[in-house]
């Protein structure tokens, strides 16, 4: 490396101003970083597991305001690599999908877009050239060494747990599961023996997570076993697949109301939960089914905290494509889209009661007669009559159900 030649007290003073400036960054900066960091072909998987892609959206923010908290301290001066808590767990969460150091490029691209936004910002400070070219060599030549002084720090933390997951029995579950679930030739006897968990009965998996960073990691244990008694069973197979993600099976078909008075109690912690199925097959295509419904309440925003597939498989194939699923919400419901709870929550039900309102009011625990003037409400904000196509009104509700708190991308769709 070069030697660190500081700048002139005039351009440590505009770093420091500028540095001021990005401790407050604004949403649409925060958006276009998150954006590159989890677009392209490279980035698809960490972009379709909601704890990786909210484990790289923290450590943007924790890269942005970790450099620029420095330079207000310092301004001028060589930043030290991030070594704290966000960076550290997404380095874990990477090497225990399997992944490698390639997929910290997902940085160099977010570099590119925080070089941008910084000359904006330069630019925002003088008018003078010289001043400027001062103050961009400087902080450019700093933004690339902090990037490849951080990537280099999460590197080597993701070598030191690539060597942690050798070892221990969490590593031997680990190793069979990745057999089981890949189909490898492994018998089940031995399967069983070394997991200590009978394969030929009939299972349900799930994936217990969080995405609150400030988690107590404790509650995916204890929603591990809230499964497993919901089950009424004593124990469940519980593996660590990240540091903030649990893939978990039990026996049986875990009871959706208890799971859910158990995550009452357990707030950091939501489950996705796969088909109960038999055998090998089914321990296998259950938790392929979990992880779908995990990865659609991610496309979706989705703030649900207990959602399974026999919920959702229709609204999972509909939604691959997000924004044509919110054309075709938009088109199908007109007005309704945007109405009151009450009034898509009654068209909702009243179809799946098979049109029968006394069937619905009672699944609301309302008055038929009050569900009656909702329906007729609804059907003046519908495109069409109700009547006319029940079908594609029952599934575009169904996707607005499901969908995060805006209901639809953006508030609307044109």
């Amino acid at each position: 490396m070069p030697p660190w030649n500081p700048p002139s007290p005039r351009v440590r003073e505009l770093m420091r101003r500028g540095a001021e400036i990005a401790l407050t960054p604004r949403p649409e900066w925060l958006a276009e970083l998150d954006a590159a960091t989890l677009s392209g072909r490279a980035q698809q998987q960490i972009a379709a597991d909601p704890v990786l892609a909210a484990g790289t959206r923290r450590t943007n923010r924790s890269n942005l305001l970790f450099w620029a908290a420095c330079n207000v301290r310092a301004p001028g001066e060589p930043v030290p690599a991030n070594e704290g808590d966000a960076p550290l767990a997404i380095a874990r969460d990477l090497v225990r999908r399997g992944l490698d150091e390639t997929a910290l490029d997902a940085y160099r691209v977010g570099q590119s877009v925080a070089v941008r936004v910084w000359t904006q910002i330069a630019c925002s400070l003088t008018d003078d050239p010289a001043e400027l070219s001062e103050l961009l060599d400087v902080s450019l030549r700093s933004i690339a060494a902090f990037v490849d002084d951080t990537v280099a720090a999460i590197a080597a933390r993701m070598h030191a747990e690539r060597g942690e997951l050798t070892r221990g029995t969490h590593a031997e579950r680990r190793e069979i599961v990745a057999l089981l679930l890949d189909g490898a030739p492994i018998t089940r006897q031995r399967a069983q023996a070394r997991l200590g968990h009978a394969l030929d009965a009939t299972h349900t998996a799930a994936v217990v997570w969080t995405d609150d960073p400030d988690a107590d990691l404790h509650q995916l244990d204890r929603a591990a076993d809230a499964l497993a008694a919901a089950a009424g069973r004593s124990a469940a197979l519980s593996v660590i697949a990240g540091a903030a993600t649990r893939w978990v099976w039990v026996h049986g078909r875990p009871g959706t109301d208890d799971v859910r008075a158990a995550l009452d109690r357990l707030p950091a912690a939501r489950v996705a939960l796969g088909p109960a199925a038999p055998g090998v097959d089914g321990f296998r295509r259950s938790h392929l089914d979990a992880l779908t419904t995990q990865r659609m309440l991610a496309r979706l925003s989705s703030t649900h905290r207990l959602a399974s597939y026999d919920e959702i498989e229709l609204v999972a194939l509909l939604t691959q494509d997000p924004e044509h699923a919110d054309r075709f919400v938009k088109r199908t419901l007109g007005d309704l889209a945007t109405a009151p709870p009450e009034l898509t929550e009654a068209v909702r039900a009243f179809l799946s009661a098979q049109c029968n309102a006394s069937r619905a009011a009672t699944r609301l625990f309302t008055h038929r007669n009050t569900l009656l003037r909702r329906l007729t409400r609804a059907d003046h904000l519908l495109p069409h009559p109700l009547a006319t196509h029940p079908l594609e009104v029952a599934a575009a509700l169904e996707i607005l159900h499901w969908r995060g708190p805006d209901r639809l991308a953006g508030g609307q769709v044109t």
